[in-house]
């Protein structure tokens, strides 16, 4: 096995008096690709920043590999000392690094170049921190929630990015199919210890439940040698006439043993606050249009939402998500169409970026709404505090302002407000930012079984698959097309997810140009003559092809626009949602190869 390029051994820190980890471990091997995972406060980028040299362990051993370069993505990255985004990415390359590759990523990730850096916000002081990590291409990549921030193309051209890369990777994230898709090790992070599994992130589920499972069994086991003990020292025959000093220190070592184990961090407890019934029709839009200037947000867009629904909205960042949840619930009148919403209509909402929380109210107040020390949930009084450490906050930070918790906390404070509001529709705009895993699964448990209807922006493909019913996407130019089922459910009947960026257009064709794809049919322009009758026929039989593919789409589009076809004949929706995803997979390449054999005669002709 090759020497590690980074190993972090027996490493110890302690905050306030409480040990935040207790000999952690962590060894990277050159393109070793880690899940590093664990709750919310666990220690993830505390470890991460001790990997990277911004922190000190108390004690411990970190080696980093002489040779090794070394780049590490915070996730309250620091701009100061750059007069622009591209000179605070170039500060990150080491000479001989490709000086183009920091514009390239720029316009990767949809930054210009000579913005000032004091004037971004903090989603774009992210990308350009990680345009700065990855510049280099370095032996080693520390990433923390690199996805946050990120719209679906920008995550999916990360994706692409990263394995595309050599580096060795230890990520942390939020996003379940990021993880799963990139990693081939995990590190899990509990009580202050660290354990790894030499599988991806796929696989971590499964085996930390096990270990979970394993520790009860283990608990059980001492539990009962301590009961055993404890009857023997009262009732045995010996210890009516001389205690067993041996035994006396066995028991007192058990009790010990069993008070020092750390136990598994809490769960969130979560329950909704229910309304009265709404009707069966929540909202019904008919031909609505909104546009901001001369840009189209929504256009002629008709649709039913009905109660127990689960509309998931996706798009691009920019696309109209927000504006698009504020019509369907009444928000923001359209320009043109009509928007009706049902009866008993009554909505609880959790906005994007946590925007309606004060950070200066403390967290009581922010629960309570500053109306004294109590919760209504289900129409019956709760203490605050009770309320609080349902979402893992402890009676000792009632009185801390929202603005110095972490994001994670205040992401539970959001939930735990909007949960607590009496509704029958739950919007959830980006909901899933921030949380740890465990606390996403809680999310998706109680949208499940929530009683009413949920309508969700999200830009994490694993939780959309996980929740949502029906799929609403924006295809650009104002456009809005419906898919039953999940994300993955969408790119199966579109035969593409959400277009991803392609900045270096111009690059990449002169790429194509200097050297001809794998697998192309035809031979470059230049050495053809003419076309050949294979090629002929193709041109001339394509279009009637592509009419045809145009008409079964049309008839599947239609018989799954039937909201009675999945609980009938679940079967045929099944198949039927395969047969659309074929059908619109042939066609997109029966375009291109007419457009392929279009553009070559041209060239031959003219």
């Amino acid at each position: 096995m090759p020497a590690p390029l980074l190993t972090l051994q027996d490493i110890g820190l302690t905050f306030g008096g409480t040990a935040l980890l207790e000999g952690a471990e962590m060894i990277v091997g050159r393109g070793e690709r880690i899940a590093l995972v664990g709750r919310n406060g666990s220690g993830k980028s505390t470890l991460l920043r001790i990997a990277s040299g911004q922190v000190n362990q108390d004690s411990g051993r970190r080696f980093v590999e002489p040779s090794a370069t070394l780049r590490y993505l915070p996730q309250e990255p620091d701009l100061s000392g750059h007069e622009t985004v591209l000179s605070f990415v170039e500060a990150g390359l080491a000479p001989g690094d490709d000086q183009f590759r920091a514009q390239y990523l720029l316009d990767s990730l949809g930054l210009a170049a000579d913005l000032s850096p004091g004037t971004l916000s903090g989603g774009e002081a992210r990308r350009a921190a990680l345009a700065r990590a990855l510049a280099p291409q370095p032996d080693i990549l520390l990433l923390d929630e690199p996805t946050n921030h990120l719209d679906l193309p920008a995550i999916e051209w990360l994706q692409a990015e990263l394995s595309s890369l050599r580096s060795a990777m230890v990520l942390i994230s939020h996003d379940r199919r990021f993880l799963s898709d990139l990693t081939r090790h995990t590190i899990w992070l509990d009580r202050g210890m660290t354990r790894r599994l030499d599988k991806g992130f796929s696989a971590f589920e499964a085996w930390r439940d096990e270990v979970l499972e394993q520790e009860e069994v283990e608990r059980h086991k001492l539990d009962r040698q301590i009961a055993r003990e404890e009857h023997w020292l009262r009732y045995g025959v010996t210890a009516r006439r001389k205690r067993n000093v041996g035994r006396l220190d066995r028991l007192a070592g058990l009790r010990q043993q069993k008070r020092e184990a750390r136990g598994q961090t809490g769960n969130v407890t979560m329950q909704v606050s229910e309304a009265r019934r709404s009707g069966a029709l929540v909202v019904e839009a008919e031909s609505i249009s909104k546009s901001f200037g001369e840009r189209p947000i929504v256009k002629d867009l008709s649709i039913r939402v009905m109660r127990n629904d689960r509309l998931g909205i996706v798009g691009a960042n920019g696309a109209g998500k927000t504006t698009l949840i504020k019509l369907l619930t009444g928000q923001t009148e359209p320009d043109a169409g009509t928007i009706t919403q049902g009866a008993n209509v009554e909505l609880a909402l959790l906005d994007q970026g946590r925007a309606r929380l004060d950070p200066a109210s403390s967290l009581k107040d922010a629960l309570t709404g500053g109306s004294g020390d109590s919760v209504i949930i289900n129409g019956s009084s709760r203490h605050v505090v009770g309320y609080m450490k349902d979402f893992l906050f402890t009676p000792e930070q009632a009185n801390t302002p929202v603005g110095r918790m972490s994001g994670g906390e205040r992401a539970r404070v959001s939930l735990a407000r909007a949960l607590a509001l009496p509704s029958n529709v739950l919007v959830l705009d980006e909901p899933t930012n921030d949380l740890d895993l465990e606390t996403l699964d809680l999310l998706e448990e109680m949208v499940a079984d929530y009683p009413g209807t949920v309508i969700v922006v999200s830009h994490d493909r694993d939780f959309l698959d996980r929740v949502a019913s029906s799929v609403l996407f924006a295809e650009g130019d104002g456009r809005w097309t419906e898919y039953a089922g999940g994300y993955s459910d969408m790119v199966s009947q579109r035969g593409a997810g959400v277009a991803a960026r392609e900045p270096d257009r111009k690059a990449a064709g002169t790429a194509r140009q200097d050297k001809p794809a794998s697998g192309q049919t035809s031979p470059p322009p230049a050495s053809r003559k003419k076309l050949s009758f294979k090629d002929k026929h193709a041109l001339e039989t394509l279009p009637q092809e592509i009419e045809k593919l145009d008409k079964t789409i049309a008839k599947l589009n239609a018989e799954l626009a039937d909201p009675q076809l999945y609980s009938k004949n679940g079967v045929r929706f099944a198949a039927a949602t395969q047969e659309l995803g074929d059908a619109e997979s042939k066609k997109a390449e029966a375009e291109d190869r007419w457009l392929e054999l279009e553009m070559l005669r041209e060239e031959l002709e003219g």
